[in-house]
């Protein structure tokens, strides 16, 4: 029997370009069949009514992807976990509970 394996710690370096982070005000989510993909945007008008060619109308919500991640279907569990997590810390720093999002119509 061998010596047991030495712990692993990852070291996280970035450049200044991404260090600083982008703002986003909403994240989409869809999969691949070798990766999930999240797209972050931010909202860059105001909600307007637009017509459809059919007479009917609908709300636009004009939007820029500001940052797109893909990772492994395996990792996704991880990110949910890690997203649990922190909500339950901030949740107890803060006193406050996050707003849910209003159902689309």
């Amino acid at each position: 029997m061998g010596p047991s394996p030495l712990p692993q710690r990852m070291t996280f370096v970035s450049t200044p370009e991404v260090e600083t982070g982008v703002y986003a005000n909403f994240v989409s989510l869809w999969h691949q069949p070798d990766c999930f993909v999240l797209d972050f945007s931010v909202f860059t008008q105001p909600p307007q009514v637009v017509d459809d060619p059919d007479g009917s109308q609908h709300v636009e919500l004009p939007a820029r992807i500001v940052s797109r991640v893909r990772i492994p279907p395996a990792q996704v569990f991880e990110l949910m976990k890690a997203l649990n997590d922190q909500l339950s810390m901030w949740e107890m720093e803060t006193g406050r509970k996050p707003t849910p999002p209003e159902p689309a119509s």
